[in-house]
């Protein structure tokens, strides 16, 4: 967990130090607290998923950014929790800057729900349910997918993904940035 903190604090003082933000312009353009930002950098808290991906997004930058990379010992990846582990997220593939995606495992408790909000512009995620059944939320509409369907859909508005049942419910999710991250 060392490792990771260290990994996530070095990784957000890079950016911000890239883009010559002050820790106010980084809490306006991600729509993270100053203070968050801070304990981050600081290495005092680990972001949970849906904050993570406010930072990656306000940065323009891919999730993957965060997971692998600097700091974190070869072949070591991260894996980002929501509170309670209600939602875990952990990369299959590394960012490959040529294809420009991301490759998740994504796993939500039985009968938790995470809303996330708008990734990047022109960001498109499909989604394959492994095991359970996903209700996927999009543009105020509901689809329900089983074990071994799919769906695509634009990442760039918000949208939510939940867990009907009374068991965990596996999927993989691909993020494709169109725009350069």
């Amino acid at each position: 967990m060392e490792n990771l903190h260290q990994h996530l604090s070095e990784a957000l003082k890079q950016l911000r130090q890239a883009n010559g933000w002050s820790l106010t312009l980084a809490a306006e353009r991600t729509g993270v607290s100053k203070a968050m930002l801070g304990q981050i950098e600081r290495g005092e808290s680990s972001p949970t998923v849906a904050t993570l991906w406010k930072i990656a997004t306000g940065f323009n930058v891919p999730f993957s950014f965060f997971i692998h990379g600097n700091g974190l010992p070869p072949g070591e990846s991260a894996r980002f929790s929501q509170p309670n582990a209600q939602m875990t997220v952990r990369p299959l593939l590394p960012w490959d800057a040529q294809l420009r995606f991301d490759l998740l495992a994504v796993e939500l408790a039985a009968g938790a729900q995470s809303d996330s909000s708008p990734h990047e512009k022109g960001c498109v995620e499909q989604v394959v349910v492994i095991e359970g059944e996903l209700l996927l939320g999009t543009g105020g509409v509901w689809r329900r997918l089983q074990a071994g369907e799919a769906w695509q859909f634009a990442a760039d508005v918000a949208h939510s993904y939940r867990n009907p049942l009374a068991t965990p419910l596996r999927f993989h999710s691909l993020i494709h940035y169109l725009q350069h991250p």
